[in-house]
Order: structure tokens, then C-alpha cells, then sequence
């Protein structure tokens, strides 16, 4: 099923931009907040942002709208203070979805669905890899551990209705599209270096650096083809592409958005993910949350304005 338009709300991001200049298919921050109420300028009025990523991702199909919020970012506090500044609608959330299960992406989702309609339930995609406990390995030996993952039974409990499936899912209508696992093909996309995982609080630490539980949303847009949703891309943004083509053999990608994770250790691998990236065809590229400055930088000096569009907090991309 194709999207005849497709809007996108960044609810939660890395960081604010309210001044710079934007194409014409994008609102800045200020111009949504107007829409929906700010009459003064004021600090109270405007959003924050927040080290993680949320995307409301509305796809208008022949039935009518749809929407799907990608990810919570990492704390209810800037998904209670952002959601309703920027006039998001709860009562017309059909779905929500978990890329991957790291803290910086769940831990805004209790807050979001304790802001749906009373009574309302809606379906929550999940990976079965994505709840075992996580960490860091330290300079020192030592991990640092991360918050971890409510269970399937915790997110019911918060008012969701869980799906846990590897597997590639066509929902909504048809209109979104959720990838499997990803397979890892290029030979420099490595994962997230120095994570271990464990299955309890008396397992042993074992290396966890490649993330399997994390999955892609796609979108197919009449005339253009299709649209990349990678949260975090630690399976390597040109991993994700690769894949995509070969879910969807013979159609366009038209524009990947999220975070590309070009940052840390992964800023060693900036040149050859920029170089790739142009092997696809895109038409749009949107780094936001955890692709990093240098990498943004990167993208803009090899494929310029109106191609690449770094996100932030509060910009609306109609597509």
C-alpha cells in the first residue's frame, strides 16, 4: 500500500534548531508551535531536547490516515513537555513501535501511552531480542549498566497491546512496513562497540556489540518510493539500505531519516558510510539523534542542500 503524503513530527531529539533555514517541505519548530497555540515567545512555550529519538510518522492512504509514533526517546519528560506543545493528537495513534532495546528509545513509551485516551489500547511492536539487561564495558573492565527494557507483561501493563515477532510485519493498512533482524554485510558497520549483555543479575557479561534486535520501519510514498526509518542504525545505516532493496526488490528509496550513529568510535567509519550512502539513489537524507556533528557535517560537504536536512526537536518534514 502506498501513502499518498507522509508527515513527520520529530517529538524528541538531540537538539533544538529553531533559526536555521529549511526547505519548503519542512516547518521549523516555532512555525508548529504557532499552529498549535504559542501566541508569545516564551521559554515555557518552547520544547526541550533530549539525548534519544520519537518520530509520530503519519501516513495518509487511501483509507485515510494513519500513524505510527517510532520510538519514545529517553524519558517521560520530554515526551509530556514536547507532545503537547507540538499538538500531537493521542486519540489518533494507531500503533507504536520499539526500534530496538536501548533506554534512550523506551523510556519515553510509559509516558506516551499514559497519554492515550482512557480506554485506549494500541498494538506495540517489540523484538524478542530487545529485553535482556545491557551495558557498557568501562575503561577500567567494569560495566556500566543501562536501564533496561520493560517485558511484554510490564508494557500490557502500562496499556499496551505487545507484538513480539523477529519477523518482517506489514501493518497499519499495509501502509508501514517493519523489518526483520538485519543482516550485517558490509565489512566496516560493526555494531556498537564495548556492549555486553546478560540474561540476569547473576549471568556473566557477554559481548552484545551487534544489536540483532534492531529493526527498520519503511513507507512506500506514491511517485517517490520509498521512506528509511532507522532509529539508531547501529547495524550500520548502508546495512539498513542493503536490506531494504532487499525486502523490496525493484523500488526506489527515496530518503532515509533517523539516527546514523556516526559518533564515539563510530566516527572512524564516517568516510565509507558517506561514500555508500550515494550508491542508493536517495533523494533525501535526514540525520538526527545520535549521527553526530562531524558526520552531519560530512553528509552536507558530499551531497549539499536540498538533500540532506539534519532533524531537530519540533520540525514537521511533509513529504
Amino acid at each position: 500500500m502506498e501513502a499518498e503524503r507522509l508527515e513527520i513530527l520529530v517529538i524528541v531529539d538531540n537538539v533544538l534548531d529553531m533559526l536555521s533555514s529549511t526547505p519548503r517541505f519542512v516547518q521549523r519548530e516555532t512555525q508548529v508551535l504557532r499552529r498549535f497555540g504559542m501566541t508569545r515567545t516564551a521559554g515555557e512555550c518552547l520544547c526541550c531536547a533530549s539525548h534519544g529519538l520519537s518520530l509520530l510518522i503519519t501516513a495518509h492512504g487511501p483509507g485515510g490516515p494513519r500513524s505510527m509514533l517510532f520510538d519514545g526517546g529517553p524519558v517521560d519528560m520530554s515526551m509530556a513537555r514536547n507532545a503537547p506543545r507540538l499538538g500531537v493528537n493521542f486519540a489518533g495513534i494507531d500503533a507504536m513501535m520499539l526500534s530496538h532495546g536501548h533506554w534512550d528509545h523506551a523510556g519515553g513509551l510509559p509516558q506516551a501511552l499514559s497519554m492515550l485516551p482512557e480506554g485506549k489500547r494500541v498494538p506495540l511492536y517489540l523484538h524478542p531480542g530487545m529485553f535482556a539487561e545491557r551495558g557498557m564495558r568501562q575503561s577500567d573492565g567494569g560495566v556500566l549498566p543501562m536501564d533496561p527494557v520493560p517485558s511484554p507483561a510490564g508494557w500490557a501493563a502500562m496499556g499496551a497491546d505487545p507484538v513480539v515477532s523477529a519477523e518482517p510485519l506489514s501493518v497499519l493498512d499495509g501502509l508501514f512496513q517493519i523489518s526483520g533482524e538485519i543482516p550485517r554485510v558490509t565489512g566496516y558497520e560493526r555494531g556498537l562497540p564495548g556492549q555486553v549483555a546478560r540474561a540476569d543479575d547473576t549471568a556473566p557479561w557477554v559481548a552484545d556489540e551487534l544489536l540483532m534486535d534492531e529493526r527498520f520501519l519503511a513507507v512506500r510514498l506514491k511517485g517517490k518510493g520509498l521512506v528509511i526509518f532507522s532509529a539508531c542504525s547501529h547495524a550500520g545505516v548502508v546495512n539498513v539500505l542493503h536490506e531494504a532493496r532487499r525486502l523490496f526488490p525493484g523500488e526506489r528509496l527515496h530518503a532515509v531519516m533517523g539516527g546514523f550513529h556516526l559518533s564515539g568510535e563510530n566516527e572512524a567509519i564516517i568516510p565509507q558510510t558517506v561514500r555508500d550512502l550515494g550508491g542508493f539513489g536517495l533523494e533525501l537524507i535526514i540525520p538526527a539523534h545520535c549521527t553526530g556533528w562531524r558526520a552531519v557535517n560530512a553528509l552536507e560537504r558530499a551531497y549539499g542542500e536540498p538533500m540532506v536536512v539534519p532533524a531537530a526537536v519540533g520540525k514537521l518534514f511533509t513529504l
